[in-house]
């Protein structure tokens, strides 16, 4: 019988990403937890095997609904459970700190609990926290590892420390199948247009469109990052679920080109059909408080499994662009955020 897998979020950028890497890699029933209202952009490439019922299926559900989630674990009844689904907006998180909070930590226990509880299944669960959770780190103590002490800078970091510790109870108290993830910056083509190397694509791509002013809106451009593909990323979770899975471990997974948001962005404008592109800060986009160093040590992860990154981060840049060049080619109009 064919292995099942659940994905909440299917409809974000992981999500989907993880969702075509199963369905070249795998033989494996898709299942993808979403909101009624979710854009299915995302997944626009493959609609019509969604509507055919060729190995994905969308289950509509909510995680602050147990009801709708206990509908869904028992419509899937699944071998693996991806769990990408939570407010992912760092920057939102400071306007919705509740909603925050109760998606990604309340959300997080009332989909391990529907999942406690369905009959008949015992499956390979990932929970993804996040790099975040690390926060506000000193330079003594990088590359980050897994016992960095957590100082979350948002209450999107805080909601991630609470998701990650609810995975990790609930391997260690009712023997779950859970592990927990602290993937560092990853990105690529369908990153939101609210992360910041997306907005700087998007924007740029704009400008070669002749639809805005040649000026890139930034934030805080000091922060460091190391960067990973989303398509790398999404087969590091495979290999985390697939490759001996240890219940109650938990995992930095990251890329190895590490530089500044200000290298980034000088990155994408080196990629531009346009130069002399201005850059301004926009106060609106600076963050009360940011987790300014983000440099993982990640040998726990890949001594593990054998996982690595392969795909450079030119590459990553260069898709992540042509991307948003696409996307407005077709005509699709969107905000400068």
């Amino acid at each position: 019988m064919k292995k099942r897998a659940l994905i909440t979020g299917i409809t974000g950028m992981v999500g989907s990403h993880l969702t075509d890497f199963l369905l070249e890699n795998t033989d494996w029933e898709i299942h993808g937890l979403c909101r009624w209202r979710s854009p299915l952009d995302n997944l626009e490439h493959i609609l019509p095997r969604i509507a055919a019922g060729d190995r994905v299926q969308l289950i509509y559900g909510d995680l602050n609904d147990y009801v709708s989630l206990r509908n869904a674990v028992a419509e899937a009844k699944p071998d693996f459970v991806f769990h990408l689904a939570a407010q992912s907006f760092p920057r939102t998180s400071f306007e919705s700190p509740v909603d925050t909070l109760n998606t990604n930590i309340l959300g997080t226990s009332r989909l391990l609990e529907a999942l406690r509880a369905e009959p008949g299944i015992d499956p390979t669960i990932h929970v993804c926290a996040s790099s975040e959770v690390f926060g506000r780190v000193p330079k003594e103590k990088l590359p980050i590892d897994e016992e960095c002490t957590f100082h979350p800078a948002s209450p999107y970091a805080i909601s991630k420390v609470g998701t990650d510790l609810v995975g990790r109870f609930h391997a260690e108290a009712y023997g779950q199948k859970v592990m927990t993830t602290r993937m560092f910056t990853h990105t690529g083509p369908r990153r939101g247009d609210v992360f910041a190397e997306s907005t700087f694509a998007k924007q740029i791509a704009m400008i070669e469109a002749g639809l805005v002013p040649p000026v890139v809106k930034t934030g805080n451009l000091d922060s460091m990052r190391t960067w990973a593909d989303v398509r790398d990323a999404v087969r590091a979770y495979y290999m985390l679920v697939t490759v001996n899975p240890q219940p109650g471990a938990y995992y930095n997974i990251g890329g190895t080109y590490s530089c500044t948001i200000r290298d980034m962005l000088q990155k994408l404008l080196s990629l531009s059909t346009v130069s002399g592109i201005e850059v301004i800060t926009d106060p609106v986009r600076l963050r009360p408080i940011d987790a300014d160093l983000q440099v993982p040590n990640t040998r726990k992860f890949t001594e593990h499994t054998g996982w690595k990154p392969e795909i450079p981060f030119d590459k990553t840049m260069r898709d992540l662009l042509q991307y948003w060049r696409d996307r407005i080619s077709l005509g699709h109009r969107f905000l400068t955020r």
